[in-house]
């Protein structure tokens, strides 16, 4: 059994003086993704920012393989639209990047091409991108990020997921992902952890979105499923399109949409 890059053990968060999470335990396997969901207030981005090491636990610990590489893709990061920031400049901070080495992390995150356009010119889908190129720099062995698809559309979400997903394929590296949207999980997730201020429950997505701790929490109608971005054909309307073959590799999620 191979340890663990990643250990929280009986973890409890405190912020202003407020408990928003306790008695959480969580392991992150190599090459693993696991996807964190919870309702708003639930501790999620807490308790990615604790795994990172930004928040000190208020007690329990948590324990990280010594020199640990992690690349981290912020919620959302404001850049003053009167600076002059191009995207080459923004990946060399602090530190000056080989143009050759930020050219291969754009495109590992789907932005080639995007070094000598501003920062504040970038649409959202390529902002994310750009902050993902950013993330692989450092050639990670954890990959986290915290509702990185929040503000895209779902089909600037579904590429976004599918990037992901190649990136695990080709670096092998682990990914944490905190979901903002609690329907819609990457297919590819091994393990889906609840959260509402400790974990309610955890497994594979489709364990986890028949767990009556999850009905519980989101209901159990159409809004309760959990959705899945899947790389297939679902039973979406692509079969009338002229260009159908050119979806294929587009993740659509599943329920949601009707």
């Amino acid at each position: 059994m191979t340890s663990p890059l990643i250990e929280a053990q009986d973890l409890r968060v405190d912020l202003d003086g407020r408990n928003v999470l306790h008695g959480v335990s969580l392991a992150v396997a190599p090459g693993e993704i696991i996807t964190i969901v919870g309702p708003n207030g639930s501790g999620k981005s807490s308790l990615l920012r604790a795994l990172v090491g930004a928040i000190p636990p208020a007690r329990g610990k948590v324990v990280r393989t010594p020199g640990l590489r992690i690349g981290y893709v912020p919620q959302k990061l404001s850049i003053d639209p009167t600076l002059p920031l191009t995207v080459n400049r923004f990946l060399s901070l602090p530190h000056r990047i080989p143009p050759a080495r930020a050219a291969e992390a754009l495109e590992q995150a789907g932005a080639t091409g995007l070094g000598a356009r501003q920062m504040t010119q970038l649409s959202g889908g390529q902002f994310q991108r750009v902050l993902l190129a950013r993330a692989l720099l450092g050639t990670p062995q954890v990959l986290m990020l915290d509702e990185a698809t929040q503000g895209l559309d779902q089909p600037g979400a579904a590429a976004f997921y599918h990037r992901i997903e190649e990136i695990r394929r080709t670096l092998g590296c682990a990914i944490v992902m905190v979901s903002h949207d609690l329907h819609v999980v990457m297919a590819a997730s091994d393990r889906v952890v609840c959260v509402n201020g400790h974990v309610c429950c955890e497994g594979t997505p489709e364990i986890v979105a028949s767990a009556p701790e999850y009905q519980a929490l989101f209901g159990t109608g159409t809004k309760g499923t959990l959705a899945l971005y899947r790389h297939e054909h679902s039973h979406h309307h692509h079969h009338d399109h002229p260009h159908d073959h050119a979806h294929d590799h587009v993740p659509a999620a599943a329920e949601k949409t009707h």
